[in-house]
């Protein structure tokens, strides 16, 4: 107890210490003033997204519905759209959401890629860089508690105040747990108010009715960023009580403020890409309709590919034309073609996503030098704002895709006659009702184990920094001067 008495002596003399420059008043104003507008801007952002995802879904799905008897392989051709909503927490962590799209088109024999980003309408808030809060607590937070502490210890050896603390039966333990509990007291007069903001925010944008799993990514996601604060706090004492003056201390944590947060994550995406290089768009393209068109077009009645079916299928049948077979041809050969290019595309998507895969391995294997980019990721995938969430609702929706077309491929096996109509008659058509066996499609974000399970470098690389900075304060206690 006595101990820890020292301890938050030593950090309530060194808060009051910083209160007594005015520029801190300042700074800390501008940081709160940033964090309440980036909590502006991301309610307005996340209200507005998903209020249009939900209007355009359900007009998506009036549409559908509203279309009269037709023939089903006309309806798997008119299509259908997948939207994506925001998670309540992609409030406080942006992450890639305003770059990727958050809806698809989908329709029979193609798949899309996600449209309507808001990269893709970009304004000047866009392209200056959205502030989030996650941003202020990642990258502003980290330079304020570097403005703080650089003279945590460095001041006090230069004028000479070191030596009387020391002489004074102060162990550097002490000293050094105290200054970081300083700075911490300082920077969480910023943190507990953005948490309360936060937490009430995030319950009134799902009006107080909250699962399991959100509570959970919630949790984490203000637990993470405790403790990855906390170690800015414990690198700004070291490096201070390492320095000889305020000024050589200043000049080293804000080198480190720039490496960490400015210079490493652009250099490592860079380094990334170049390494593992991926396709272009229309080179992926292109490659998919290549090999479709080695399969075969089942279009086309002619197709050798197609044509051996059906050769096959009259065996089988013992019939000698298509309109003696007791289900509709066509239909059957649409739901071949389906299943063929959809196989040869998902087989493409699978080769690109592991070139991406390599290259964000590279930047997750940076983390364990950069806990930035540790913390980056893992705020991004708690709040489904990151590259995999992007690619997972590609699957859902490409799943939906497939089972869309080749339900109306059955419906059209099971009810279209093979009899073709003369030019006097009516279209071969069955009844609108069946429109509504298909059902709607509702994205499904990752859950919390999910996102863990993706992250895991990211955690490691989180608790291992702040570890190792613990350990190196015991160290540093052992083998530091007061000269």
């Amino acid at each position: 107890m006595k101990l820890l008495h020292t301890e938050l002596l030593i950090a309530r003399h060194f808060k009051n210490s910083v209160f007594k420059n005015q520029a801190i008043y300042i700074i800390t104003f501008f940081i709160g003033a940033l964090l309440l507008f980036a909590a502006f801007s991301g309610w307005d952002n996340y209200k507005s997204q998903n209020e249009t995802s939900e209007k355009y879904q359900h007009e998506s799905r009036e549409d559908w519905l509203k279309n009269p008897d037709k023939n089903p392989h006309r309806m798997a051709h008119y299509g259908n759209f997948a939207f994506r909503k925001s998670t309540s927490l992609s409030v406080f962590e942006f992450g890639m959401e305003p770059f990727f799209g958050n809806a698809i088109f989908l329709e029979a024999h193609k798949q899309n890629t996600a449209n309507f980003s808001e990269a893709g309408f970009s304004n000047s808030m866009l392209r200056f860089g959205e502030i989030s809060i996650a941003m202020v607590l990642q990258v502003l937070l980290p330079l304020l508690i570097f403005f703080v502490g650089f003279n945590s210890v460095a001041y006090e050896r230069e004028n000479g105040t070191l030596k009387i603390l020391l002489s004074q039966g102060i162990s550097w333990k002490q000293l050094l747990f105290g200054k970081v509990l300083g700075i911490a007291s300082v920077v969480m007069l910023l943190f507990i108010p953005t948490i309360i903001v936060l937490v009430l925010i995030w319950l009134t944008l799902q009006n107080f009715s909250i699962s399991a799993d959100e509570t959970i990514k919630m949790l984490l996601f203000i637990g993470f960023h405790f403790i990855y604060l906390m170690f800015f706090c414990v690198a700004a004492v070291l490096i201070s009580a390492s320095s000889k003056t305020s000024k050589k201390a200043l000049v080293s944590l804000i080198g480190i403020w720039l490496i960490f947060t400015i210079i490493l994550p652009r250099t490592t995406q860079a380094i990334g890409a170049y390494l593992y290089e991926a396709p272009s768009k229309i080179q992926f393209n292109s490659d998919i309709e290549k090999d479709i068109l080695k399969q075969g077009d089942s279009h086309n009645p002619n197709d050798v590919h197609y044509k051996a079916i059906k050769d096959s299928l009259l065996r089988a049948y013992k019939v000698d034309s298509v309109q003696k077979l007791p289900f509709n041809y066509s239909g059957f050969i649409m739901t071949e073609g389906e299943k063929i290019s959809s196989n040869i595309y998902n087989k493409h998507l699978e080769e690109l996503l592991k070139i991406y895969a390599r290259q964000n391995s590279f930047s997750k294997a940076v983390s364990f030098f950069n806990p930035y980019i540790a913390m980056k990721n893992l705020s991004m995938g708690l709040s489904n704002t990151d590259y995999d969430s992007y690619i997972d609702f590609q699957k859902q929706a490409e799943k939906y895709r497939y089972g869309m077309a080749q339900k109306m491929n059955a419906l059209q096996v099971k009810y279209i006659s093979n009899k073709k109509p003369g030019p006097n008659d009516k279209p071969l058509t069955i009844g609108r009702e069946h429109w509504a066996d298909l059902e709607e499609f509702h994205y499904e974000p990752k859950g919390v184990w999910e996102v863990l399970k993706t992250e895991i470098v990211s955690v490691i690389s989180i608790l291992l920094w702040v570890i190792l900075l613990f350990v190196l304060i015991r160290i540093a206690a052992k083998n530091l001067k007061a000269i």
